[in-house]
């Protein structure tokens, strides 16, 4: 009953809103077509103010380098385009500073620009909007603001991989279990763990350079969708926002939002990496592993149980992968059947856009405070590493480097051997030799010196391989490859 009630007076709200409305003047923005403004509700559903004026960055240096355009072409005089660009400037501080009144009937951020811009200076405001539309406005602003975005997460991304690398040059030779399955495989140095890390961050970088690079085109002067009549000059103004060209189509320009849907893929693939990473640290965090501590900055506690320390950063980042990959979803069904060109539907590629990068945002940034200040349990680590016979692959490749039988022999033997030490309830290690010989008569006292962690990590040389040594190859190498 309550929900119907919300429902009914909402409703009723909009009703004695519409009532107001009617027989009055039709939108300044596009008026001349209509006798009378909007709907309530058209109104609420047509705005996109609430979200698209953290634009205003974009919009602003846009519509200066296409003031600059249109004087330089004297499509409006020099001095009109110094009193537009003069105006401009103070509503960006306005902006800034907190003081600009944000209005839902002027619809988005280009008109209640645009109408600041006429109360200041007057009617020549009217005359920035020559030679442009909102549609190839708005594609210009967005491009701007994603290709700011991608610089911003690769430097974040760059930190987080800067804090995984000197955690793993500490723990070059910190001892764990390496795992399949969630099961103990084979033993493995932590700092080689933690650069699978670094590698995968290292795509996501890439990823997002190539998405830069492919959006790095300008739209402005595209206007609606088919160009315009007036003389401007396109690279003028691809210069003045430090793109590398003009769009060659202009009906792609403005209905083109594969940038956003490029940028959301990237973001939502960057979310999943996070999001492992941050399940081993939960992982890693419980009682049944205790391989690693948070610090108190990133662990909260519980309001019922006193002695609950919870993991709640890494659970979080790995929580808001979902509506990342959301986000992703949603602009891929907006999109995909829409004709070209422009279509209102395209007012949805903002809002999970930007909450998107402000998910991943705030998830790298945990994750890099929770790196930064981890404690690790090395003797914990070295503990587990030793259970689930993990050096039985060390006692086959022993087995055919040593008495040449052919691995497929040499994991069936080395199988029974682990069956014969879990019947007697202890370790590979921990087998007398009759044990080994009673399997296989050939094997020596020598078998016992592949079968201590320690030298099973020390022995996996090949490159990108475990061993202390390799790791701090890879090291250096990925200091050179990602940090330089």
């Amino acid at each position: 009953r309550s929900t119907l009630s919300s429902s009914s007076a909402a409703s009723d709200v909009y009703k004695r809103q519409d009532i107001t409305r009617e027989n009055k003047q039709s939108s300044t923005i596009w008026g001349g077509r209509f006798n009378s403004k909007p709907s309530a509700i058209m109104e609420e559903i047509n705005s996109s103010i609430s979200f698209d004026k953290r634009l205003f960055h974009e919009d602003i240096i846009a519509s200066i380098a296409h003031a600059q355009m249109l004087a330089k072409q004297n499509i409006i005089s020099k001095g009109e385009g110094l009193k537009i660009i003069k105006g401009l400037k103070r509503i960006y501080k306005e902006i800034e500073k907190g003081k600009f009144n944000f209005k839902t009937e002027l619809e988005d951020i280009h008109m209640n620009v645009e109408s600041r811009l006429k109360e200041i200076i007057g009617d020549t405001a009217g005359k920035l909007h020559t030679a442009r539309s909102r549609n190839d406005q708005v594609s210009t602003d967005l491009r701007l603001w994603v290709r700011n975005a991608i610089s911003i997460l690769d430097k974040e991304l760059k930190e987080l991989q800067k804090r995984l690398i000197v955690l793993a040059e500490r723990n070059t030779s910190t001892i764990m279990p390496g795992f399949t399955h969630l099961q103990n495989a084979q033993p493995i140095t932590f700092g080689h763990h933690l650069l699978a890390y670094v590698e995968m961050f290292g795509r996501d970088r890439s990823r997002l350079l190539d998405c830069s690079k492919r959006l790095n085109i300008n739209p402005l002067g595209s206007a609606a969708l088919a160009g315009t009549a007036f003389p401007i000059d396109r690279q003028s103004t691809t210069k003045e926002l430090n793109f590398t060209a003009p769009t060659t189509n202009s009906i792609d320009a403005v209905s083109d939002r594969d940038f956003v849907m490029e940028f959301l893929s990237i973001s939502a693939i960057t979310s999943i990496h996070i999001s492992r990473l941050s399940e081993e640290i939960v992982i890693w965090c419980s009682d049944q592993f205790n391989f690693i501590k948070l610090s108190d900055k990133f662990s909260t506690g519980s309001s019922i149980m006193p002695q609950k320390r919870n993991p709640d950063a890494a659970e979080l980042a790995r929580g808001k992968s979902g509506r990342i990959i959301g986000s992703l979803m949603s602009i891929l069904v907006v999109l995909k059947g829409l004709p070209l060109s422009y279509s209102k539907d395209l007012q949805e590629d903002k809002e999970g856009l930007f909450d998107s990068f402000d998910s991943l945002y705030i998830c790298i940034k945990a994750c890099i405070g929770m790196i930064s200040d981890v404690t690790i349990n090395k003797e914990k680590m070295l503990e587990a590493s030793k259970q689930g016979h993990t050096t039985a692959t060390d006692l086959a490749d022993w087995l055919v480097k040593e008495l040449k039988i052919p691995f497929r022999k040499s994991h069936e033997i080395s199988g029974r051997i682990v069956k014969l030490a879990e019947k007697n309830n202890c370790l590979l290690h921990e087998l007398p030799l009759d044990s080994f010989k009673s399997i296989e008569k050939k094997i020596n006292n020598n078998v016992f010196k592949v079968l201590s962690v320690e030298n099973s990590v020390k022995s996996k040389t090949s490159y990108g391989g475990t061993s202390p040594k390799e790791v701090l190859k890879q090291i250096k190498n990925a200091r050179r490859r990602f940090l330089k």
